[in-house]
């Protein structure tokens, strides 16, 4: 069983999640082509970050967005290597929709690279579609924009 929730990032089974992340990522881009936020941004208040913990309740994965007037930005999205092809990656993004959305956020935005091809199919799976630079990145040859139109849940 999966439980998905909003917690602070700053704890250290999150820290090592986070790291990790880091690694993989400074792995396949240059450090002028990524545009991670460090803990104290998201630890914010407009900042939600949702872990995912198996039964174990060991941490496999961790999203967050940033939510601003115009828009929410999806950042520092992560599954660990094991703990991928089980749909905690499914379920963060649509935590995160759905929190966002409930907070009155009406789209998403994101900024990934080429070399994931598989975080890009995925976003693709999740209904994101390619789009141009949003806020205040630039048009990098490293960066792949997209984004998505959160609709708000009808009544029921």
């Amino acid at each position: 069983m999966l439980l998905i929730a909003f917690e602070t990032a700053n704890q250290p089974e999150v820290i090592a999640l986070i790291a990790e992340l880091d690694a993989y990522q400074d792995s396949l881009y240059p450090a002028e082509a990524r545009y991670a936020l460090d803990l104290s941004s998201l630890c914010q208040p407009h900042v939600l970050f949702a872990v995912a913990r198996d039964e174990a309740g060991t941490a496999v994965g961790c999203a967050a967005v940033v939510l601003s007037d115009a828009y929410g930005e999806i950042k520092r999205m992560f599954v660990r290597p094991a703990a991928r092809g089980q749909c905690v990656a499914q379920a963060l993004i649509r935590t995160l929709e759905r929190a966002a959305c409930e907070r009155g956020c009406r789209q998403l935005m994101l900024e990934t690279g080429p070399y994931q091809p598989e975080a890009l199919a995925f976003y693709v799976r999740e209904g994101y579609e390619r789009r141009g630079p949003f806020g205040d990145y630039p048009d990098h040859p490293l960066s792949v924009f997209m984004g998505k139109a959160l609709a708000p849940e009808a009544p029921r």
